[in-house]
């Protein structure tokens, strides 16, 4: 028989406990808290409590253990294994000018499991029928000249998307990925237009996408008439950056998509087949 001390008996259970309380696989109410707690803690040697003290009350402080990996259990099974966040910035002024031209181009890969941010494509596009950026255009999106001098053009820039989409594995016909945009403007007006403007073919997987203003009415009730200020607000979300920030409204759309997951609701294409 192995000689143990009822120290090391002791400070395992104690791990053990810890570890259980670390991994989410418990739930308590919170009435019950400060009992657990001192159950717990009661298991520990003073040493092994002095390391272990503060984790234990910080998980036990919690409403529930593990929460991503309650939240990953908790989500609905989504159509799509994967979600592509777009929000395109376009060349602008008042009276608008023409053609507009994409001058801001980011992606972010949602994973439909967790509805967590697993990948990003950004990349500034350089105007050239209108190279020089308006007053207008500036103050509205933040992006000044020198950001989009010297980048690739759009052609370019849909080579690298597609050279990012085999990278992500998205190109395989077994992963179905499916593209978000705050509203239809990106892919049914912008992209297409500024396509067939230069003369460049749309890939198929920018034919089909989901329009978040009307999954947010779906799942809402109302519709989101300031687009992503009205979702931010009817779900009690902080709004993340600048608005008209390609990149921060991608991250406004994917935190609303993580929180209408959070209450049940199925993401489903809302576009028309072109």
């Amino acid at each position: 028989m192995s000689n143990v001390s009822l120290s090391s008996v002791s400070d395992a259970s104690g791990c053990s406990m810890i570890a259980l309380l670390h991994t989410g696989a418990a739930k308590f109410p919170q009435n019950l808290i400060p009992r657990a707690r001192q159950a717990v803690c009661s298991l520990l040697p003073a040493g092994v409590l002095k390391g272990y003290g503060s984790i234990v009350s910080r998980k036990l402080a919690s409403h529930s253990f593990g929460a991503s990996m309650a939240a990953m259990s908790s989500f609905p099974p989504q159509r799509y294994h994967y979600f592509l966040v777009l929000d395109f910035e376009a060349t602008c002024d008042k009276p608008q000018i023409h053609p507009q031209e994409i001058i801001e181009f980011p992606i972010l890969k949602l994973n439909g499991r967790t509805m967590e941010i697993e990948s990003t494509f950004h990349m500034y596009v350089q105007p050239v029928v209108h190279p020089q950026l308006t007053p207008f255009c500036t103050e509205l999106t933040g992006i000044i000249q020198g950001m989009v001098d010297g980048q690739p053009s759009l052609q370019q820039v849909l080579e690298r998307v597609d050279e990012w989409m085999a990278k992500e594995g998205l190109l395989d016909p077994s992963v179905k990925s499916i593209f978000v945009t705050c509203g239809d403007w990106d892919l049914k007006v912008m992209l297409p237009g500024q396509c067939q403007y230069l003369g460049l073919p749309v890939a198929d997987y920018f034919k089909q996408w989901i329009n978040l203003k009307k999954a947010y009415s779906f799942a809402m009730g109302s519709w989101p008439k300031n687009g992503l200020l009205d979702m931010n607000k009817g779900l009690n979300l902080q709004h993340i950056g600048r608005p008209h920030s390609g990149i921060d409204d991608c991250k406004n759309i994917a935190n609303i998509m993580k929180t209408l997951a959070h209450r049940g609701f199925i993401f489903k294409q809302t576009s028309k087949p072109f």
